[in-house]
């Protein structure tokens, strides 16, 4: 089993041209933009990447190209599975697992119904493992088409397997997150929070990083968030913890393609269109909301030598 690393893992966005199809040159420029915003992975064909929407030959390509670029020593995970079907998911899943991802992550609703049982979802979940090759998992709480939320009793099954490692926590509940690193105590299971507000009490509790769909607007103060809890530095751990937690509000705008617009703002040569949605929501009014808290940011960052 890969190391997977600790820290910051943006959820990747996909960057499309004019006509739809997906930007390599900006994919290559999101990835250098991550390396040198300090991240520590990325999460790689997920929800961000608008999976729903590309097809199954995108989704390989497009991975293919990511591990073909991406730095030396930072970890790939990946998922893309969006079958129902677990003997496609298995096929799908073998050709994303031979690009050498760090890990293969299974997406927790594609297993069960919402009124199917833990167990259910467990025996499926096994199945496709042990019929995939020998690589690390993890397993993200996907809310589209329905959250399905790993339970202390699951994680439970899934750290006595051994074979898990990535867990994309999705809850929002420092009391759900508390009682979920009780249940993988001990194991190879890392779990990443992918809420804001509750990252800094999160990591005090046990939690081993970031992978939320913030990260795709500044990872870097993640990243420095991070640390700053890591060297005991409380003060600057909490004044960043307040910047995050305050931004995170974007979420409820217009992403992804508020994130693409974010990203362009810092250099990066992208359009913010999206198949997700229409760039048109990002209406001029959404638009100055995004440039001012691109300003604030850079005003943050040098007031406070961030």
């Amino acid at each position: 089993m890969k190391n997977i690393n600790n820290g910051v893992y943006p959820t990747m966005v996909t960057p499309f041209t004019a006509d739809n199809k997906i930007d390599y040159p900006g994919v290559k420029a999101l990835i250098d933009w991550y390396t040198e915003k300090g991240v520590d992975g990325i999460f790689a064909i997920c929800q961000s990447s608008e999976i729903f929407f590309l097809s199954f030959e995108e989704r390989l390509e497009l991975l293919k190209f990511i591990m073909a670029n991406k730095p030396e020593g930072m970890s790939i995970v990946a998922s893309g599975h969006t079958s129902d079907d677990l003997e496609v998911q298995i096929k799908e899943a073998k050709a994303f697992i031979e690009t050498g991802i760090d890990a293969y992550v299974f997406i927790s609703n594609r297993f069960a119904t919402a009124d199917e049982s833990d167990d259910v979802l467990f025996e499926r979940m096994e199945y496709v493992a042990n019929s995939l090759p020998d690589v690390a998992f993890g397993v993200y709480e996907c809310p589209y088409p329905y959250k399905r939320e790993l339970t202390p009793y699951i994680l439970k099954k899934m750290a006595q397997s051994g074979k898990y490692t990535f867990i994309k926590d999705t809850c929002c509940s420092l009391d759900k997150i508390k009682a979920k690193l009780e249940a993988i105590e001990g194991s190879s299971i890392k779990l990443y929070n992918a809420n804001s507000a509750t990252l800094l009490e999160s990591l005090k509790l046990g939690c081993h990083g970031f992978s939320g769909v913030m990260a795709n607007f500044h990872p870097d103060l993640y990243s420095k968030l991070i640390k700053a809890n890591e060297e005991g530095n409380d003060e600057k751990a909490q004044l960043l913890q307040n910047i995050v937690g305050f931004f995170s509000v974007a979420e409820c705008q217009c992403y992804p393609v508020n994130a693409k617009y974010y990203i362009s703002l810092d250099g990066v040569d992208i359009t913010y269109n999206a198949r997700t949605r229409s760039a048109d929501e990002l209406t001029p009014a959404r638009k100055l909301e995004i440039d001012q808290m691109y300003a604030l940011t850079k005003e943050l960052e040098k007031k406070f030598d961030l």
